[in-house]
């Protein structure tokens, strides 16, 4: 039976991947900070974590091992969005983004990685986002949370070569989950950049309308299934377009497009 560890599995992608991956035979540990409904009888088992706190990861990782011997596929999907002007985003909220959505990614691959090279393999996962690549305005510091975890991917696929673990990141366009609902959206400067709250509202209606998270847990699925997975892949054949598109035009024109559609 091969082994799934993964973080944020208690609603949205996670628990699609949870739930499929678990479906197919594989056990999976889900790391979160609550416990999702899962049917009886599926290999899943929930372990509290809160990625944020190193000592949390830590542990939680060290009962898994004592749970399983080997850990075939980590997915670090953690993470949560906060909309508003940069000029206005207070610093503490713009860190409270990095630490759940990119430290809170390092943490779980920091506690991983040894175990990892002990058995010389494995794959690690990142769910990162289209906005990584195309930059959405008024959720500047989530979009730069994703691009941080594309760059931390891309640079550790070399470091872990040498010991036989893959690292890839999946990056989503919209989906329809709980996300959306829990976005930390801030009014603050709305006075000023009148645009705001109309750009996030298009955008959270883009979202409720979505792919299915099923989608994403089986573009995870495929990742975590291939021999030899590349550093970056797109979940949704528009949103693949769309990144096409943009390493194919000037860059310019396209963020000059993008912001036309919400400033």
């Amino acid at each position: 039976m091969k082994t799934l560890v993964i973080t944020g599995g208690s609603s949205g992608i996670g628990l699609a991947a949870a739930l499929l991956f678990a479906e197919r035979g594989w056990q999976v540990f889900s790391l979160s900070r609550r416990k999702a409904d899962v049917p009886d009888g599926l290999p899943v088992t929930h372990i509290s974590c809160d990625v944020t706190d190193s000592g949390s990861v830590t542990r939680a990782v060290a009962r898994v091992l004592e749970m399983t011997p080997h850990i075939d596929v980590i997915v670090s999907n953690a993470g949560f969005g906060i909309s508003g002007p940069v000029e206005f985003t207070l610093l503490e909220d713009a860190q409270r983004q990095f630490d759940v959505n990119f430290f809170g990614a390092v943490r779980f691959v920091q506690a991983v990685l040894p175990a990892l090279r002990r058995q010389h393999g494995g794959t690690i996962i990142f769910t990162s986002s289209v906005a990584a690549q195309l930059s959405v305005p008024y959720q500047s510091f989530y979009s730069a949370s994703k691009a941080a975890l594309n760059a931390l991917a891309l640079a550790l696929v070399n470091e872990v070569r040498a010991f036989g673990i893959h690292v890839s990141c999946l990056m989503p366009g919209d989906v329809a989950t709980g996300f959306t609902a829990a976005r930390s959206k801030s009014s603050c400067g709305d006075d000023v950049y009148l645009r705001a709250g109309q750009a996030v509202e298009a955008m959270e209606k883009d979202e409720r309308n979505g792919m299915k998270p099923r989608q994403m847990a089986e573009c995870l699925w495929k990742i975590a299934n291939k021999r030899n997975p590349a550093p970056l892949y797109v979940g949704g054949g528009l949103y693949r377009l769309l990144c096409f598109l943009d390493r194919l035009l000037p860059k310019r024109l396209v963020n000059w497009i993008e912001g036309r559609m919400y400033c």
